[in-house]
């Protein structure tokens, strides 16, 4: 899932960079829907509260303490934040030093707002810094990564929590229904004006346009739904089973075809309540996958390949560096991506395969000499904090 999210929005950064009036007809459809890639950030959002909240549920439905706190605090900063600032600080150095934007107050206090990943409050910090937009969803994901324990702080609470796991789940559910009630009340009370709205304006234009649809509390409830899903996992019997990749494929395809529903519409898949990414069947449908593909059969085996495992592994370096890679080389050699050329095709499809090299490159890099040390650095860390004294 975490590969199939990562291709989405790789792909969906490379067509944004093909001239769409000379597609050749044939491929016009193929090119429309990859140009819905980045429905990929909301399967991103589902893996994560998937992934996150699996530790919280077991205990819960053990009776067990609520997980530490300070242990899943610290695992979430060594993951997210030394690739994140070391992106997002070459992204600000080129904004003003390649790209030519003026190092005002401005554009410093949208990388200071990114730094300490509060930009998502805000249409003029949305976009931390003018060099990585992809960059704008990582403090969205973070305010999930707050608002998570938060949640399971009121179902472990001694008067609310239940023996039935059903109970508990249903009363996940009503923590869904609260984060869809504060996304309207973001969308109804906090509207952007009309002044400088619009993708011709640049970023922050962009960001206008997005808001208040795109907000961290309706980004949560995609998550929730992650989260609900693992609810569901831990509960499912464990033995393998047909009827999981038949459930499995069916979710699967239920997923691929929410992205030609955005088709004549706005590009970002709006749907329910104005939530970005053809929610909630697009979220659901990942829930879906995620509850049955480990019990699958046939599926687990083709999907858990280890070409599948390395993109997942590199994801996050890749997620962050394309946009740099992408705009460089458009802005270093404008003759990229089929510019200027009677083969347009061609030279978009050259330039494509150099970039996700170079993209990959990058992102393994970052993974092998920064992420994964820091990682190791807090499971040390981690290690001794839970080590029990010796008298």
């Amino acid at each position: 899932m975490r590969a199939v999210a990562c291709l989405m929005v790789l792909v969906h950064h490379l067509v944004l960079r093909m001239n769409f009036y000379k597609i050749p007809p044939a491929l016009d459809m193929t090119f429309i829907i990859a140009r819905f890639g980045n429905h990929g950030v909301s399967v991103f959002f589902v893996l994560s509260g998937f992934l996150l909240s699996r530790p919280f549920w077991l205990a819960l439905d053990r009776a067990q303490p609520l997980p530490s706190l300070r242990i899943y605090t610290m695992r979430r900063a060594a993951r997210i934040l030394p690739g994140f600032w070391f992106a997002l600080t070459v992204g600000f150095a080129i904004s003003f030093t390649v790209y030519g934007f003026p190092l005002d107050a401005e554009l410093v206090g949208r990388y200071i707002a990114g730094f300490f990943l509060m930009s998502q409050w805000h249409w003029r910090t949305f976009f931390p810094v003018q060099g990585d937009g992809p960059l704008w969803s990582i403090p969205f994901e973070t305010t999930c990564y707050v608002l998570l324990p938060i949640g399971f702080l009121l179902l472990f609470n001694a008067k609310l929590r239940s023996r039935s796991v059903f109970v508990n789940r249903l009363l996940w559910i009503g923590i869904i229904a609260i984060s869809l009630v504060g996304h309207w009340l973001v969308v109804t009370y906090l509207p952007t004006d009309s002044a400088g709205r619009g993708w011709q304006y640049s970023f922050q234009g962009g960001a206008k346009e997005w808001m208040p649809r795109y907000n961290p509390i309706g980004f949560f409830a995609i998550f929730a739904i992650g989260v609900l899903a693992a609810g569901v996992q831990t509960i499912v019997p464990a033995r393998r089973s047909v009827i999981y990749d038949i459930i499995g494929a069916l979710a699967i395809v239920m997923g691929a075809w929410q992205l030609p529903q955005s088709i004549g519409g706005p590009g970002e898949g709006y749907a329910w309540l104005g939530i970005p990414y053809q929610f909630p069947l697009l979220p659901l449908a990942v829930a879906a996958a995620l509850c049955t593909l480990p019990q699958s059969r046939l599926l687990a085996r083709l999907l858990d390949n280890s070409l599948s495992r390395y993109i997942a592994t590199v994801s996050f370096g890749v997620y962050v560096w394309q946009d740099i890679v992408l705009t460089m080389m458009q802005k270093l050699m404008p003759w990229t991506f089929g510019t200027g050329s009677d083969d347009v095709l061609g030279g978009w499809i050259t330039s494509s395969l150099v970039a996700t090299a170079i993209i990959f490159a990058i992102g393994t890099l970052s993974y092998v000499l920064l992420e994964r040390p820091v990682m190791r650095w807090a499971r040390t860390r981690e290690n001794r904090m839970t080590r029990p004294a010796i008298a």
